[in-house]
């Protein structure tokens, strides 16, 4: 059974005389199909940046887990050596 000799209750009133018509399948939009561009625009960019700060985070990780990592070294620190703010 091919998809446009399916008979179905949702599909029968977007039919026109040979097949599916085109001008009422673009008026019969729900609102939750419309398409906001902003977030879609939105999504990519975040998204990117997101598996980025994993892949980076998951390698700071390996590293220290193997011993390469070693932090900053702070015994010279010019805070250390700075009177306290009240």
């Amino acid at each position: 059974m091919r998809f446009w000799d399916l008979r179905a209750p949702w599909l029968e009133p977007l039919r026109g005389l040979n097949g599916l018509d085109l001008s009422r399948l673009k008026k019969d939009i729900q609102p939750w199909q419309e398409r906001h561009p902003a977030k879609h625009m939105m999504h990519a960019p975040l998204g990117s940046l997101n598996s980025i700060g994993h892949l980076w985070h998951a390698g700071r990780a390996c590293a220290t887990a193997a011993g390469f990592k070693k932090g900053i070294d702070r015994n010279f620190d010019p805070v250390l050596s700075m009177t306290p703010l009240n």
